[in-house]
């Protein structure tokens, strides 16, 4: 039963736009005559520092370093940024190495949470690498902008939360990058913004997208016309960020932060969490009606599986439940 449960929410990505958007559509054109909007898209403790080696091993000249926590924090998987010499810009090796690890990750049922960080000092993502760009003939700029757009909605649809520690500087590509992620916790001292029209382009990786469905369009339309650089307080006033928290020595703030939030997450059943997550990524494409038919539909997927029966049996007896995954 449990292993079904599991397939099922594999399958469930493909047959909610069918069965619950026709069912939705049929009740929306009993009411009013108008067809429903189509469904669209896929479905503080002890830190560990940045030169810990833990789970598997990163080595220093990785552009991207994938570590499995250990301990207590067991079950988070973080992705560290590396390109020091380029602050972090959006290289084609970079992206194909975020594009293999988030491929690894999504079918891994070992992973609870993954936490978006940058291991250099004072920067998350200065977008795309334009040095790199310049040198490149015309198709292959479309190119890796397909690349890079593909691989960050790879991100978005993890079924795992995700979660964007923002220590430094986050512009063009790197705040898309940390758009995608579904919480964004940033220092204080952090600057954000899409500057893609100060070099006559626009946003090219989800950004005209996932900005106005994070701070409203009116907002998201200003942001990007003026190419705003805004800092940690004003991004957490205006909602693109959840967490804002003051930098320390170390320049890490926003990943203790993150690590703190990720630990509350992992004492949750594993398979609600994801279809928790696929249940509102889903819903909020389309019309309510349809997205309670996507959340009925969604639930039925946590009923036969061994961790609702944990989830229940630790409540009856008053214990922390020990949920397995299945």
């Amino acid at each position: 039963m449990a292993a079904a449960a599991l397939g099922g929410l594999g399958l469930l990505r493909a047959r909610l736009r069918l069965a619950a958007a026709a069912a939705a559509t049929s009740a929306a054109l009993g009411r009013t005559g108008h067809r429903a909007p189509p469904l669209r898209g896929g479905v503080a403790a002890a830190v560990p520092s940045a030169g810990r080696s833990y789970g598997s091993q990163a080595k220093e000249e990785e552009e991207l370093r994938v570590r499995y926590l250990d301990d207590e924090h067991k079950g988070i998987v973080v992705l560290g940024l590396n390109r020091s010499h380029a602050k972090n810009a959006l290289s084609k090796n970079l992206v194909k190495m975020m594009s293999k690890a988030v491929d690894a990750l999504k079918s891994d049922k070992k992973v609870r949470t993954v936490v978006f960080r940058s291991e250099v000092p004072g920067i998350f993502c200065a977008g795309a690498d334009l040095k790199e760009r310049a040198k490149m003939h015309s198709s292959e700029v479309s190119s890796f902008v397909s690349r890079a757009r593909a691989t960050i909605n790879e991100l978005a649809n993890l079924p795992v939360p995700t979660i964007a520690a923002i220590d430094g500087t986050a512009l063009g590509g790197g705040l898309e990058l940390a758009l995608a992620c579904d919480i964004r916790v940033a220092a204080s001292s952090a600057k954000m913004g899409l500057v893609e029209t100060k070099l006559a382009i626009i946003p090219g990786a989800g950004g005209t997208q996932r900005l106005p469905r994070t701070i409203g369009v009116s907002l998201a339309k200003e942001l990007i016309f003026s190419a705003r650089i805004v800092d940690g307080e004003e991004a957490k006033s205006i909602g693109l960020i959840s967490h804002v928290v003051e930098q320390n020595e170390a320049g890490d703030a926003a990943y203790r932060r993150a690590l703190a939030l990720a630990r509350e997450f992992l004492p949750q059943g594993p398979v609600a969490m994801r279809v928790a997550k696929l249940a509102i990524n889903q819903g909020m494409e389309v019309d309510l009606v349809t997205g309670l038919a996507i959340e009925e539909a969604c639930y039925a997927q946590t009923i036969p599986t061994k961790d609702r029966i944990e989830g229940l049996l630790a409540f009856k007896e008053k214990r922390p439940p020990r949920y397995k995954g299945e």
